[in-house]
């Protein structure tokens, strides 16, 4: 499993892996239902309060072949987001308070080692 991490929505920072040497902070994720994941100690690989960015991305994409295994949904995930095809993403924040918006979170190319 690879590490992943992006840059918050609403305050445009990195969010940092619980090995970083920099300060870590809470980061909540939000799909286009108003459900929200709370995450206090990101680990890296996507998972968000027990919820895959990529299985949740493929969720609310309803992408064909979901069949509620995490692996086998976060692979349809990542094809999704990393493919040519438009798609809905979920959103990364500080703050629990966030009205989703249809934009995906920036990567963050330090992989929140930075």
């Amino acid at each position: 499993m690879g590490q992943f991490s992006w840059f918050t929505q609403d305050t445009v920072e990195a969010i940092r892996n619980n090995g970083s040497v920099k300060s870590k902070r809470k980061a909540f994720m939000h799909d286009n239902k108003g459900n929200v994941w709370e995450e206090k100690d990101y680990e890296g690989y996507g998972v968000f309060g027990g919820k895959d960015f990529y299985q949740l991305l493929a969720e609310m994409n309803e992408v064909e072949g979901l069949n509620g295994d995490v692996d086998n949904d976060r692979g349809l995930g990542i094809d999704l987001y990393y493919g040519k095809e438009p798609f809905i993403s979920p959103n990364l924040t500080r703050g629990k308070d966030w009205k989703w918006v249809n934009r995906p979170p920036q990567d963050d190319p330090n992989q929140g080692w930075g």
